[in-house]
């Protein structure tokens, strides 16, 4: 959060042994009613707490995150030295110079890459493919009810190339699910309630309750894609992203969810195909712009980052799946059969 710009100000109010006793025990509890069980066990077990708090001040106070302990006896003092405290540090704050905006990256030409290994030519007839989609959804509707009723939740994330087929993949997927236990999260620019925020807060927000699913269409992965290539973020702030996806997918995981996530890679030229396709068909223009044009521009920039991204990402409590995606009924059917795979594995373990 203070890397991300936050100031971050941590106050801990202490009182003696004595004073808390008089506090929680004493005649001045009239307010507050007669000291409940909790009360009791804090002022018996006082030192204990005390020294379990020294620890957590010691290990959680550090470089921008210093713990401000404040003797809290005299209730004057405390005020004053708690305002004093504040002041001075939003003053502080508001004295530092402003950021400068960051500058795009320099290009990379000719740069080798791990999407490079995949075999692109990989494809389904239309009857394979109508075989394995029914077995697949089969597969999927058994294993989505028993996840949603062990409470166990998936998140499932797709990145990939524009015009990769993702929406078409997420559309597969929850044709076999129960509309009631996901939701398909669409990700675009942020929000000014977003931006006040800091980037992981809006993901936070939209993670599943227990036995339920969130497919993130576009992810926290932006941070270090097009904010990194478009200038949006500083070389340290998009540097310091991955260690901070990695937390953060490692805590969704440890909670107990499944974390799947998708790349759909296509070629250029698959690339263009599509683009010109989608512009004579009139309810799928809406999805061609300008941008589109201008990223295609900067396509090996996008697959440097996008090797980065991987490589520093895939972890072994959420690995990243790659997939050939220039034939639409492949890709398909490989992302249906590995989350069918990564599900059943879940639910082994449970």
């Amino acid at each position: 959060m203070t890397d991300d710009g936050t100031l971050l100000l941590k106050i801990w109010l202490h009182v003696p042994k004595s004073e808390a006793k008089k506090r929680l025990m004493g005649k001045g509890v009239s307010s507050r009613g007669k000291p409940t069980k909790q009360d009791c066990l804090l002022v018996k077990h006082y030192d204990d707490v005390h020294d379990i708090a020294e620890r957590v001040l010691r290990r959680t106070g550090s470089g921008e995150a210093l713990w401000n302990v404040i003797e809290s006896t005299d209730f004057r003092y405390r005020n004053v030295t708690v305002a004093q405290r504040i002041i001075r540090s939003l003053t502080k704050r508001l004295a530092e110079p402003p950021k400068k905006a960051p500058a795009p990256p320099v290009s990379q030409q000719n740069a080798t890459t791990v999407l490079d290994q995949l075999d692109l030519s990989k494809a389904l007839s239309k009857p394979d493919y109508e075989a394995k989609l029914q077995k697949g959804w089969r597969r999927l509707a058994k294993l989505s009810h028993k996840l949603h009723r062990k409470g166990i939740s998936s998140v499932f994330v797709f990145e990939g190339w524009d015009a990769a087929g993702k929406r078409g993949v997420i559309r597969r997927l929850t044709a076999a699910m129960d509309a009631g236990h996901y939701r398909v999260i669409p990700i675009a620019a942020p929000s000014d309630e977003e931006l006040a925020h800091h980037y992981l807060w809006r993901f936070w927000r939209n993670l599943p309750r227990a036995g339920h699913t969130a497919i993130f269409d576009r992810s926290w992965y932006g941070g270090v894609l097009v904010e990194r290539l478009e200038g949006f973020a500083f070389e340290n702030e998009w540097k310091r992203a991955y260690a901070e996806i990695n937390d953060f997918e490692e805590q969704i995981v440890q909670q107990g969810s499944v974390v799947l996530k998708f790349w759909l890679h296509i070629d250029a030229d698959e690339q263009l195909r599509r683009f010109k396709a989608r512009e004579k068909v009139s309810f799928k223009k809406y999805k061609i712009t300008t941008d589109d044009y201008r990223n295609r521009e900067r396509w090996n920039d996008y697959e440097i980052a996008s090797d980065e991204m991987i490589q520093r990402t895939s972890t072994e409590f959420a690995r990243w799946e790659l997939i050939a995606a220039n034939d639409k009924r492949w890709a398909r059917i490989q992302v249906l059969e590995t989350v069918c795979d990564e599900l059943e594995k879940r639910l082994e373990r449970h």
